[in-house]
């Protein structure tokens, strides 16, 4: 696996901060209250450990034995370097987004029915800003395809995109806190280790433009 330096790591952090602000923003307008959205931290896992990171969070936020599904949003991006984004959340975390979109007012079953459209909404926004704020820093083009809603278990949602091949998954950890509600979700990009060789080059050259420092250097 290619391993980033320290310096590269911050950077990837930093860049996805700016994405992720910019994606609350746009959330924030159209839940009608304030959303920040920050990103803790990013770890690169196999497609396996990525599930299990998965489920052990899940698990862990919902005091229950595991198992519960996992609402996802995909989108396949080309340019700069090959990738499958996916955001996801639990099931019952992206139902209470699509409430603050809509309102109290929905019953619960035309909710579920809203559910799909909203959550692609949401992962288009929240992909988007990601990948565009990448490619406006890398000073390349990334085109994304239309978003694919998924549910299922964190090992469904992860092999949907199909690509099992040599993967690795670049997992960002979302923190998504509203005024009154603080939610925990996933982005995870898919790259084989070209596009991963590819984003670590993208990353070293944008460090030589602003700090002049070669990326692998500390």
């Amino acid at each position: 696996m290619v391993a980033l330096s320290e310096l590269e790591h911050d950077a990837l952090v930093e860049i996805f901060n700016i994405g992720v602000g910019q994606a609350a923003a746009a959330m924030s307008g159209i839940v009608g209250e304030e959303v920040t959205m920050s990103v803790p931290s990013i770890t690169f896992l196999s497609r396996s450990e990525a599930a299990s990171l998965l489920e052990d969070a899940h698990r862990k936020n919902q005091h229950g034995s595991g198992g519960e599904r996992i609402c996802g949003v995909s989108q396949h991006y080309e340019g700069a370097f090959q990738t499958e984004a996916l955001l996801m959340f639990p099931e019952d975390k992206s139902l209470e987004i699509v409430r603050l979109m809509v309102g109290e007012s929905v019953p619960l079953a035309e909710l579920s029915e809203m559910e799909q459209e909203a959550m692609s909404e949401i992962g288009n926004i929240i992909l988007n800003s990601c990948v565009g704020t990448l490619a406006n820093i890398f000073q390349q083009e990334l085109h994304g395809s239309l978003p694919v809603y998924h549910v299922g278990s964190s090992d469904e949602i992860l092999n949907a995109t199909g690509n099992r091949g040599d993967t690795v998954v670049m997992m960002l950890h979302i923190d998504f806190i509203l005024e009154k509600h603080q939610i925990h979700g996933y982005v995870a990009f898919i790259l084989d280790i070209t596009a991963l060789h590819d984003l670590k080059e993208q990353i070293d050259s944008y460090l030589r433009r602003t700090t002049g420092i070669e990326g692998g250097q500390l």
